[in-house]
């Protein structure tokens, strides 16, 4: 049989070939050369017709020029991958991947950043990281203008665009943008909380989550607005912040047309709209739309008190009636009536005033359908049909439709 291959002359078997290392262009031709010459490729010798100098590939039948030009073909069209890890197992196509993979299992980080020190395994992730220091963005979102540090970052935000969620989970076919997401993702099922504080122990599916919880020990608060200076743990409260000054609410409901800074807001809202109350109370089975609420309610059966006044040392069970008391004190009434600007401590004293002006009265009694601008209004008018009286005098036993008659009764009493 006449030979149709050229093979290229073998590397010379000699003490000091032994001794040196193969370079990667040695090694890789080594490979080809014996994958070449051995059974599992029979095709490469039984066809006569390929001129000198050819190669052929025995999978996809493909003819090379040339030994290198075959060697690339097999790893890059066939997915040949020749350079497996000793620690996992994992193939490679090059040896320089298998070297960059190897420094996972021996930690090695050999590229440093010369302005923070911080160390990486690769130099496009060193080249990345770099960016951070230098503000640069080299890669920008061709629909939004958006500008990102790198190309793998403008990728997963180019996908809020398109919609595309290529990470789909295999247990329950949720899919994700990034493949970070999916990981994550993918603890909920497994219960895998990898990440442990080292403060009080508890533990997160990311590293990201545990980073944001350490701040609460340490008190870091690394994300500061430019408008007002206020500082947050996290960037994501942030940006929520941020649409304060901006007026910015991407968040419409479909339903009403309202609009919302959060996500979570705007889920809560939709559950308005759809009846779900998802939270139940466990003492009472009273069911709420969010969470928050249902903590809130929970403080009543416990008695649970935690925000006091520092001025006064009156506690309440929420942050936004503390809030209010606290303007008791400071005498702030930031809600301001376009109208007769009369100011109030409550936006909801400030919405039941601007209906003297607009002579809205949405709250209608179900037996007289008198109407009034507050629920309160009508609760009092509502005792009127009921004959209930709840405000009892701790003197005297005499009953009252509302506090401020009680009030007023009281002064008999005390002479005041």
């Amino acid at each position: 049989m006449s030979s149709a291959i050229a093979f290229e002359e073998p590397v010379p078997f000699v003490e000091e070939n032994i001794m040196k290392p193969l370079s990667e262009e040695q090694e890789e031709i080594m490979i080809k050369d014996e994958a070449l010459h051995s059974s599992e490729n029979p095709k490469e010798l039984e066809n006569p017709g390929l001129s000198s100098g050819t190669f052929l590939c025995p999978d996809s039948e493909k003819c090379l020029s040339t030994i290198a030009s075959l060697c690339k073909h097999r790893r890059v069209d066939v997915g040949e991958k020749p350079f497996a890890c000793s620690e996992c197992g994992q193939c490679f196509r090059r040896k320089k991947e298998l070297t960059v993979h190897e420094r996972i299992h021996t930690g090695e980080k050999p590229f440093a950043c010369s302005e923070c020190g911080k160390c990486f395994r690769r130099k496009d992730e060193l080249t990345v990281h770099e960016r951070i220091h230098t503000g640069e963005k080299p890669f920008a979102c061709s629909e939004c203008e958006k500008c990102f540090r790198s190309n793998g970052e403008l990728t997963n935000h180019e996908r809020i665009h398109t919609g595309e969620k290529p990470f789909a989970c295999s247990e329950c076919g949720k899919c994700f943008r990034t493949t970070g997401d999916l990981t994550k993702h993918e603890r909920i099922h497994t219960g895998e909380k990898r990440f442990a504080c080292s403060e009080c122990e508890k533990c997160f599916r990311s590293n990201g989550e545990l980073t944001n919880h350490e701040r609460i020990h340490t008190g870091e608060k690394p994300f500061a607005c430019s408008e007002c200076g206020k500082c947050f743990r996290i960037m994501g409260d942030l940006t929520i912040h941020q649409r304060i000054h901006t007026g910015e609410k991407p968040f419409v409901c479909s339903e009403c047309e309202k609009c919302f800074r959060t996500n979570s807001d705007f889920t809560v809202h939709q559950r308005i709209h759809t009846g779900e109350k998802p939270f139940a109370c466990s003492e009472c089975e009273k069911c709420f739309r969010s969470n928050g609420e249902l903590t809130k309610h929970e403080r009543i059966h416990t008695g649970e008190k935690p925000f006091a006044c520092s001025e006064c040392g009156k506690c309440f069970r929420t942050k936004s009636d503390f809030t209010v008391h606290q303007r008791i004190h400071t005498g702030e009434k930031p809600f301001v009536c376009s109208e007769c600007e009369k100011c109030f401590r409550t936006n909801s004293d400030f919405t039941v005033h601007q209906r003297i002006h607009t002579g809205e009265k949405p709250f209608a009694c179900s037996e007289c359908e008198k109407c009034f601008r507050s629920n309160s209004e009508l609760t009092k008018h509502e005792r009127i049909h009921t004959g209930e009286k709840p405000f009892a005098c701790s003197e005297c036993g005499k009953c009252f439709r509302t506090k401020s008659n009680l009030t007023a009764h009281e002064r008999t009493h005390t002479g005041v």
